[in-house]
């Protein structure tokens, strides 16, 4: 599933239309993204026990389809990264992370991955934060929007 594919590549991609959501269907979203897309596996302390691959997109890209009180918060460290995961099954499908507080950060293992024509995966240096997190600012810019604030993805380690 995989190609050399520079990052010009991902960003010039027209973007469709891709859903996921939680194990048992209470927390349902849909987003735009490229076909054709680079995840980031992060090493820091929470995403290396949950496996989380980042898909990160703009906030306007990102629509709930369902009803948002069925999703519980959790916030450690420095309270930024909102970590939304479904009270019923307890998946966190997706949230709103420390490094792109104006987007949302998507669980590639929570979206159905047959709309998706690549799929790439490039590691993320979590546990040294501070020196890596502005690589990821760019992710959740839309071609209008302003140039993103720099922050965060995942808590520091």
């Amino acid at each position: 599933m995989s190609s050399n594919l520079d990052s010009a590549a991902f960003a010039d991609a027209a973007l469709a239309t891709h859903r996921g959501g939680c194990h048992c269907g209470d927390v349902r979203f849909e987003f735009r993204a490229p076909r054709r897309v680079m995840l980031q596996r992060c090493n820091c302390s929470i995403c290396s026990m949950t496996g989380y691959l980042h898909l990160i997109v703009p906030a306007a890209h990102f629509r709930l389809l369902t009803d948002p009180a069925g999703l519980a918060s959790y916030r450690f460290n420095t309270g930024v990264a909102d970590h939304r995961y479904c009270r019923r099954c307890g998946i966190k499908s997706f949230y709103v992370p420390r490094s792109n507080p104006d987007g949302f950060s998507i669980h590639f293992g929570c979206v159905d991955a047959s709309s998706f024509e690549d799929v790439q995966i490039e590691d993320f240096d979590g546990r040294n934060w501070e020196q890596h997190a502005g690589a990821l600012a760019h992710l959740s810019q839309t071609a209008t929007a302003p140039a993103a604030r720099p922050g965060p993805d995942n808590e520091r380690r």
